[in-house]
């Protein structure tokens, strides 16, 4: 992947709009809160956002970098074919398997703002069992509507693997990657975040109730309906501040201050 332009991390904020300035803030927060609730994997995984007002940018982390250091500054630019736009250091370049999957949801979903992709010890022990994922609790019937399915094929560098993934990813907003991992996106960052923190949780529960070895507890078909019909859309309808995560996002941004700051830099 060429890179066309290199630069200090305090004249990053100079080069672009406040947009996207914003979207580099709220991403790189975002990193930082998917370390903070361990579903980190080392260096490795990816969490990409458009950049506001284009269809064939987006940003995505140095490989390299742990997601608690990553900054406004510090994420890379690139295009939907792997040219880096824009990169505040030479240091560390992008992942060939996150700018392949990320790039193929982008370049076909112009609806969803933000990819998330995990490798979780939950989420990889649900997308290695045949069942998938179950309506075992109330996390995964927020959530079960908008998840499907797409087999593995390897480790994710090839782009030829591009059209069947968001094949099965189709109008839905996450994808279980069988034996690799989950994929969240959302309309919004907030909302990304929200998705890929209730299908953790779900994959966490089902995980832990499925090694109990007893007899688990099925909702009945009615109460499934009724939580899914209650729970659709994520409010998407809705202002991008009252959709699904915009609450939650305030305070955990608080929480982000408290503990971990200077992802805004």
């Amino acid at each position: 992947m060429q890179n066309v332009k290199q630069m200090r991390h305090s004249t990053v904020r100079e080069q672009v709009s406040a947009e996207e300035w914003q979207t580099r803030v709220d991403l790189a927060a975002c990193y930082r809160l998917v370390a903070m609730h361990r579903m980190t994997d080392l260096i490795y995984n990816h969490i990409t956002a458009r950049v506001p007002g284009t269809n064939n940018e987006f940003l995505i982390n140095p490989y390299g970098l742990m997601y608690e250091e990553m900054t406004a500054s510090s994420l890379i630019k690139i295009d939907l074919d792997g040219k880096v736009l824009l990169q505040a250091d030479e240091e560390y370049a992008v992942n060939v398997g996150g700018y392949v999957i990320h790039s193929a949801v982008h370049a076909v979903r112009h609806d969803i703002a933000c990819v998330a992709h995990t490798h979780t010890e939950a989420g990889i022990a649900v997308s290695a069992m045949k069942c998938g994922l179950l309506p075992l609790s109330q996390h995964s019937l927020q959530i079960l509507n908008e998840v499907g399915y797409h087999d593995y094929e390897g480790p994710a560098v090839d782009v030829d693997e591009r059209p069947r993934l968001v094949a099965d990813l189709g109008s839905k907003y996450m994808l279980i990657l069988r034996n690799h991992g989950l994929l969240a996106c959302g309309t919004t960052i907030p909302e990304a975040f929200r998705y890929l923190h209730y299908l953790e949780l779900a994959c966490r529960i089902q995980a832990r109730a499925m090694a109990a070895a007893t007899e688990l507890n099925m909702p009945s078909e009615k109460s499934q309906e009724n939580a899914l019909s209650s729970l659709a859309n994520g409010g998407r309808n809705k202002r991008p501040e009252d959709r699904y995560g915009a609450l939650e996002w305030r305070a955990l941004l608080r929480k982000l201050d408290r503990e971990n700051p200077g992802y805004a830099n």
